[in-house]
């Protein structure tokens, strides 16, 4: 299970931190890095309500941010969720940016996949419509680059707090002494069912 980081955008050329898992992120450090990736949080929303600011930023290793932001536009195209923010699909960023900054052919086949995604989209395949961008990932379907960006999705995407947060999911049981004493036991959508099926719950 990971955690996004969330950090307040940079201000005035200043780092602005607002937890401990924040990006420490100086001008000189932005200079020097090789991309980065911003954004916000919509208000009212679960994510929101559980982030420190409705900002994040994003620093990359070793893609630069064109790359980053071409690489978070096709995870929302291979796995779409209209209701899962741009801070979610980060992480993809991330783990995607980590492995190209352990392994030189992996980061050389996410630029030449990047570059694959814009010629099939005629152009930047970050701006491109979502027709042109699902056209664009069809055609490169079944390429290692493909193979390589869907497969980290799964574990991207869907083994996070955020995700769980934005889709409603309270996450395993275990660790809050499962779910029969919980409310979670309450069928009021089904017809009770006959206690021959349904004992009392054992309570120790």
């Amino acid at each position: 299970m990971q955690a996004i980081r969330i950090a307040a955008a940079i201000r005035d050329g200043s780092s602005s931190t607002a937890s401990g898992r924040d990006l420490p992120l100086t001008r000189r450090q932005f200079l020097k890095g090789s991309g980065i990736l911003f954004g916000t949080l919509a208000i009212g929303t679960p994510l929101a309500a559980l982030a420190p600011s409705p900002a994040w930023a994003l620093e990359l290793k070793t893609l630069d941010t064109a790359t980053g932001e071409t690489l978070l536009k096709f995870g929302r195209v291979l796995y779409p969720h209209p209701n899962l923010p741009d801070a979610v699909y980060a992480l993809l960023v991330k783990d995607l940016d980590a492995m190209a900054a352990a392994d030189p052919k992996v980061a050389l086949q996410l630029r030449e996949g990047v570059a694959g995604l814009d010629r099939a989209a005629g152009g930047a395949f970050a701006k491109a419509s979502a027709a042109a961008q699902l056209a664009a990932v069809k055609a490169i379907e079944g390429s290692p680059f493909f193979a390589t960006v869907r497969g980290k999705c799964v574990t991207s995407l869907y083994d996070n707090d955020m995700t769980w947060a934005a889709f409603g999911y309270p996450g395993e049981s275990w660790s809050k002494g499962g779910y029969i004493t919980r409310g979670f036991q309450d069928l009021k959508w089904l017809p009770a069912p006959p206690e021959s099926a349904s004992p009392p719950p054992y309570m120790g």
